[in-house]
């Protein structure tokens, strides 16, 4: 499955990831693949838990990102 993930540094220079989707799912990390990194493990266990409840899980994304120079 893929979900946005949104990554940004803060004033402390860690980087805070959020995959907006999920409710309340954030993770970080000391560089911005470590919070990669974590925000994908955070999104197994959310995902894991809401099967475990038996809750909805929200659907996959199907995007493109295009890169454009100006």
């Amino acid at each position: 499955m893929k979900y946005r993930v949104i990554i940004e540094q803060d004033e402390d220079g860690i980087f805070v990831a959020e995959a907006p989707a999920l409710p309340g799912c954030f993770s970080q990390g000391r560089t911005r693949a470590e919070a990669l990194k974590n925000i994908q493990e955070a999104i197994e266990a959310y995902l894991e838990s809401l099967k475990a409840h038996d809750e909805p899980v929200p659907p996959s994304i199907n995007e493109e990102v295009v890169e454009v120079g100006v």
